[in-house]
């Protein structure tokens, strides 16, 4: 049995774990929190995909909200976020259901006007309460809301 535990030194124990599978000693492995890392990593994918739609949303709003203000920083940083979204819809495609789920897109779009309110000291009740454009408008690479 091993000495490495889920708590001592989750990166050791991970490795001894992969190697266990790798040799097919299941009756060694640590079940409970195997299960909990692998459901983890599903959770990890929709936070990274909800925090980089955050970002490109909360963009999107201050490029409609303050145009006199636009530049190619907020350009190149909606560009490089629907880029990276687009990579991760692609190599994860079951995340696309994000995209379609209405309590995910409130928490995305909250997290959104968080962000647009910070950088632009615009209120975050000057924004509308729900996003007001389409995931295909949000995501489509030649499209920027306009007043």
């Amino acid at each position: 049995m091993s000495t490495i535990t889920y708590k001592s030194d989750i990166v050791a124990w991970a490795n001894e774990q992969a190697q266990l599978l790798r040799n097919k000693q299941f009756n060694l492995l640590d079940i409970e929190h195997l299960a909990e890392e692998i459901a983890d990593v599903g959770k990890s994918e929709q936070r990274e995909l909800a925090n980089r739609m955050a970002v490109l949303l909360g963009h999107l709003l201050k490029w409609h909200y303050q145009p006199v203000r636009q530049n190619i920083s907020w350009q190149l940083t909606i560009k490089t976020q629907r880029e990276r979204i687009k990579r991760r819809l692609t190599r994860t495609p079951s995340l696309k259901n994000c995209l379609t789920d209405d309590d995910w897109l409130a928490d995305t779009w909250d997290d959104a006007r968080d962000l647009a309110e910070k950088e632009t000291a615009i209120s975050y009740d000057k924004f509308p309460e729900s996003c007001p454009w389409t995931m295909d408008e949000v995501l489509s690479n030649d499209w920027l809301p306009n007043l």
